[in-house]
């Protein structure tokens, strides 16, 4: 069953609910036991993973600084190499948790197997809504929307700066069509500010090679490219550790992040973060509905949508390089997305339908 997630109010009560759980060692939120699985980046990518990380310790009342109740009602395991999916889940699954939460559509395919076996045992996975068994819950956000901002918000401080003809960037982790959605979103934004913006792509191949994000962040920043969106998990750092040298050396350059708010990582002194804003993929959100659905015993195989309505996705205004005049036009694009005034193209396909979108970017949507 597919539906979007428009009970705000629901879910703002989920989120005060989580802070207030698991105030002692007695193991309140009912017990539930959890283990979330991640990709290769682990819970220190300081984006996707951390940020289901952060919904688990949430939900349990713990804190990144005292992880209380890791490894008797929670716990996370990050694999070496994708090969590790099936057997990581198949353990997890033999050691009886209540749920198994696995994080991107890389798993996709190792979890359809494993699941498809112990009907009994609940799943859930991110980014993913094609697994439709009655024991996986799957979560999907609209992250064409947030990037749509985020897009913008580069464009317009290109402008605001005066840069001549600014050129953008795009760095995705591995080709599908939930990177696909983070680009084209971005390409949407930049283009509805500037028209004829050139925007280049690149694609490393996995989600934890900072060096070659680095490396081409680089080459990119060197041929005068202004502004770098990386949807690439923790190879993304990459590109945020680049920006931070040129900016320290006085070149006005940006990083924009992704799913967390990577502000304080792209801090090169003590005020200043050379990530402009990020795009803000609430995935703590998703993880906090699937555990309270556990604890209430109304867990079903379903697919959820968490889009701009319900703040699933969004943009960063921590730093105050995003301007007040930027961030009101960007709060006024907001509103219109949410109205339905303005729609943002999900794929590849159609956004190939707005007249003078790029026809040669590596994105996917398969």
């Amino acid at each position: 069953m597919k539906k979007t997630w428009i009970m705000w109010l629901v879910l703002t009560g989920l989120l005060v609910f989580a802070g207030c759980s698991g105030g002692d060692d007695s193991g309140e939120s009912g017990g539930v036991t959890v283990r979330l699985l991640t990709d290769t980046s682990g819970v220190d990518d300081k984006s996707y993973n951390a940020a289901a990380w952060r919904g688990i310790l949430q939900y349990y009342g713990d804190t990144l600084e005292n992880p209380a109740r890791r490894g008797s009602l929670y716990d996370v395991v990050t694999p070496e190499k994708p090969d590790m999916y099936i057997p990581n889940i198949q353990q997890a699954t033999d050691e009886g948790y209540d749920l198994i939460i696995t994080t991107g559509f890389t798993f996709a395919d190792a979890l359809t197997e494993v699941a498809e076996k112990h009907p009994e045992q609940k799943y859930m996975i991110v980014d993913v809504d094609w697994v439709e068994l009655p024991n996986v819950l799957q979560a999907t956000f609209a992250e064409h929307e947030g990037s749509y901002l985020v897009g913008m918000a580069a464009a317009l401080k290109a402008l605001e700066d005066g840069i001549p003809n600014p050129r953008f960037g795009f760095i995705g982790g591995i080709t599908g069509s939930t990177i696909t959605k983070f680009e084209v979103g971005f390409c949407q934004g930049v283009l509805s500010v500037i028209p004829n913006a050139r925007i280049d792509d690149y694609y490393v191949g996995n989600w934890d090679d900072t060096g070659s994000a680095k490396s081409q962040a680089k080459n990119w920043y060197d041929s005068g490219i202004y502004a770098i969106y990386s949807a690439a998990g923790g190879a993304g750092n990459g590109t945020i550790a680049q920006a931070k040298e040129y900016r320290r050396q006085g070149m006005n350059v940006w990083a924009i992040g992704v799913d967390s708010d990577q502000h304080d990582e792209g801090l090169y002194n003590d005020t200043d973060s050379a990530v402009l804003t990020s795009m803000l993929k609430m995935v703590e959100s998703s993880v906090l509905y699937a555990l309270t659905a556990i604890e209430n015993n109304s867990f079903t195989g379903e697919t959820i949508t968490f889009d701009l309505k319900v703040d699933g996705v969004g943009y960063a205004d921590t730093n105050p390089a995003l301007s007040d005049s930027i961030k009101a036009r960007l709060e006024e694009v907001k509103a219109r997305i949410m109205a339905g005034e303005i729609t943002v193209a999900s794929t590849y396909a159609a956004a190939q339908q707005i007249p003078g979108f790029p026809r040669n970017l590596m994105a996917k949507d398969d």
